[in-house]
């Protein structure tokens, strides 16, 4: 369960060592300080990364599986040019949408950037909700295969013609926990758990087991988790409403004109992209876009939360309760302004 409430003792322990497990013992931890703020789609994580950037004097690292593509802005919810002008956004827009993109890649880049920061005197706060990345991050990654453009092709086009779901039920004879881990409508993660047992032999959770990764920074991990979860729908809900006005079937059309694009692109596999691409493929008509979409998106914040909610070392707060809130703003403060080494006893 997360951390539920950040009062002082616990606060400042966590601060004091950048671990937040209650560790007892006098600790020194010289490494730099960095923050994760993490949290379900529509949560307002960017709106609170502006505002403690702002005060605090962050620089921002964007954790985002779609916010890394060009030319996917109105659907993945990026910030638009003048605030990424006034707030810098490491990690956006950083590849074409016929690209891979894995978590690989976005921890080495991850740490090329947070060593940037660092180098120049300020602190990292990584922003987002994907959370096979911060998991990265975090703890680093086993030794898999990479990705082989053979076998993903016969791999997608036996989904072409079975579809995931048979796909996924595959991966449950082969791979069965891994299969539990995997919902059968991320078709990406079912094709890259065949993928690792086509080129290995063995199952992907049997190659799961890599030792956990000391992070070359202290982190305080913060998750922004809403209460009251029919706030966070209708919030969903207005926003994907939102972006269809904002011209996302236009977005989509655009990107389809691309000639080496196609569905089956992990960009094009967003949420909010798929249905937009399966709405201009005629399958159903711009009302029907809406409601699959906000489905999508609110079965996609089920996923965000169930995962936050097994990060054990996260202290969570409901943005809307200002007193927390107001505990939280404390604790960063302290945090960020205990740069380098200090013993404590704890």
């Amino acid at each position: 369960m997360l951390t539920r409430e950040p009062e002082a003792s616990p606060a400042v322990r966590a601060a004091r060592t950048g671990g937040l497990d209650g560790t007892i013992g006098a600790m020194i931890d010289a490494r730099p300080p960095a923050i994760f703020l993490m949290g379900p789609t529509a949560s307002g994580k960017t709106a609170l990364a502006l505002a403690w950037a702002e005060r605090y004097g962050l620089d921002i690292v964007s954790v985002d599986s779609a916010l890394v593509y060009r030319g996917l802005d109105v659907g993945s919810a990026k910030p638009d040019r003048a605030t990424l002008a006034r707030y810098p956004h490491r990690l956006v827009d950083i590849c074409d949408p016929e690209d891979a993109y894995s978590a690989a890649q976005f921890r080495a880049d991850a740490l090329r950037e947070i060593d940037a920061i660092v180098r120049a005197g300020r602190v990292p706060l990584l922003v987002g909700g994907t959370g096979l990345y911060f998991r990265a991050l975090g703890q680093g990654l086993s030794a898999l295969p990479a990705a082989n453009a053979d076998t993903r092709a016969a791999l997608e086009d036996e989904a072409r013609t079975a579809g995931w779901g048979a796909m996924h039920a595959r991966l449950a004879a082969l791979d069965p926990e891994a299969a539990r881990r995997i919902h059968p409508n991320d078709p990406q993660r079912v094709q890259r758990a065949l993928e690792v047992v086509a080129l290995t032999g063995r199952a992907l959770s049997a190659q799961q087991t890599a030792p956990l990764v000391r992070p070359p920074v202290r982190v305080l991990k913060l998750a922004l988790v809403p209460g009251d979860r029919a706030v966070l729908h209708e919030r969903i809900a207005e926003r994907f409403r939102a972006m269809v006005d904002a011209g996302l079937v236009e977005e989509v059309r655009t990107l389809r004109a691309r000639p080496a694009l196609t569905a089956e692109h992990p960009s094009m596999r967003a949420v909010g992209y798929r249905q937009a691409w399966q709405h201009l493929d005629g399958a159903f008509d711009r009302d029907e876009l809406v409601a699959r979409g906000i489905h999508a998106t609110r079965q996609l914040a089920k996923r965000q939360l169930t995962w936050l909610r097994a990060d054990y070392d996260a202290i969570a707060f409901d943005p809307s309760d200002v007193p927390r809130r107001d505990r939280i703003d404390h604790l960063l403060a302290y945090f960020v302004a205990k740069k380098g080494s200090e013993e404590f006893s704890v």
